[in-house]
């Protein structure tokens, strides 16, 4: 059957662009000369692709809005990745690189990398949220692991998107206990800083996570806070006795999954005190100890599932879900901490919540919020406005307002 005529152009561009960076590079399958044999795979990629994927694309679709933060928490590959995370940062980082982990569907749950090339990575929606399964990118490794089962590499023009050509992209497939893909694990970066070592290297990082996965205790390891109004961790159903330092890092590493540098986390905590590095690791290891070891090191991330009362908050109002927010918002974050991290973290929170309030039509969403807020005459006033002349309810409003206006 002869080819489609978009797909022999499609075809000649490639064999063109790709054969320019054969004379610089070692490929596999090039031919004397200077110019390369495309893949099989590559070109069957192509075929199907082109149906549904507009080459001239410059980012991958969004899943859910980006908000893939549960998604990542509940997936299998959360604690295993978690535990490796120190090491995938400094690999990562040391070499120039955007490490990504996806679900089965090729959605993209968890990077890390260097502020550079994660900037560079974001344009093209290489990011959390991004889907990068074949219907949605076209020809890449991640969505060729996922349909093949085996790893691959994609180098520069062999991606059908050409926002994608001057990246090239090592992954491998990580297949559960039962044989079943999970998602694939990704390294990419820039085609000039290809090496020949990665492809091995996402395969060695793989079977780590493999051999996690397989030790690993389901149902095990969970840690649910209380931070909002209150100081509460509970792990396996079993109440944690933490010191208030300890409780700060626990709920810090909760509100950022992608985890903390010690230079980082030191600062949130402490900011400008003068506070030694032994105070702050021994800080680090109790609270360890008492997690059962689920902090991974060097890197700090939380390598159990773990959920949020606060985090629950932020997310019920990235979806506009005020109804939630408001019956989870219990108050302040941590009322009594003065970390810097806890104390900007309490502002965006209370900020968020509302300005949800003042934005909405609803008068039971300023009234509920009024209890907690006793002194904010705008928000009792916003419930008056949108309260009608024979609602009952005006009179709570009129009286709160008096109480704030007397204050």
């Amino acid at each position: 059957m002869s080819q489609r005529p978009d797909l022999r152009q499609r075809r000649a561009v490639l064999e063109h662009e790709w054969s320019r960076w054969v004379p610089r590079l070692s490929v596999p399958g090039a031919r004397p000369g200077g110019t390369a044999t495309l893949r099989h795979e590559v070109t069957e990629s192509w075929a199907r692709s082109l149906g549904s994927v507009d080459p001239g694309r410059d980012s991958a679709p969004v899943t859910d809005g980006g908000q893939v933060h549960q998604r990542w928490t509940s997936s299998p590959l959360y604690r295993p990745v978690s535990a490796l995370a120190g090491e995938l940062h400094s690999i990562a980082e040391d070499a120039g690189f955007v490490t990504a982990v996806t679900d089965e569907s090729g959605t993209i749950l968890w990077t890390c990398g260097g502020p550079t090339m994660r900037r560079q990575a974001e344009r093209v929606n290489f990011a959390p949220g991004g889907r990068w399964d074949e219907q949605a990118m076209g020809t890449n490794a991640l969505s060729l692991a996922l349909r093949t089962g085996r790893p691959s590499s994609v180098f520069s023009a062999e991606h059908l998107v050409s926002a994608l050509h001057g990246w090239v992209c090592y992954c491998a497939p990580v297949h559960g206990r039962d044989g079943r893909v999970l998602g694939v694990l990704d390294l990419s970066t820039t085609w000039d800083r290809s090496h020949p070592l990665a492809m091995s290297t996402v395969r060695t990082l793989v079977s780590s996570i493999e051999a996690r996965l397989t030790t690993q205790e389901p149902g095990t390891g969970h840690l649910r806070l209380s931070c909002l109004g209150v100081e509460r961790a509970v792990r396996d159903g079993r109440q944690l006795h933490l010191r208030p330092r300890q409780m700060e890092i626990l709920v810090l590493l909760s509100l950022e999954p992608g985890g903390f540098s010690a230079e980082r986390l030191r600062a949130a905590l402490y900011g400008d005190r003068p506070v030694t590095s032994s105070t702050f690791k021994a800080e680090i290891s109790h609270l360890r100890r008492a997690l059962g070891g689920a902090i991974s090191p060097r890197h700090y991330t939380l390598t159990d599932p773990v959920s949020c009362d606060a985090a629950d908050v932020l997310r019920a109002l990235e979806q506009g879900d005020t109804d939630t927010a408001l019956r989870r918002y219990g108050g302040p974050l941590l009322p009594r901490s003065e970390a810097p991290g806890i104390e900007e973290w309490r502002t965006r929170i209370e900020v968020a919540v509302r300005d949800a309030v003042l934005a909405s039509t609803r008068p039971e969403h300023a009234l509920r919020y009024g209890e907690r807020a006793p002194y904010d005459t705008e928000v009792h006033e916003h419930a008056l406005r949108l309260l009608g002349p024979g609602d009952t309810r005006r009179a709570i409003a009129r009286g709160r307002l008096a109480t704030a206006l007397r204050g």
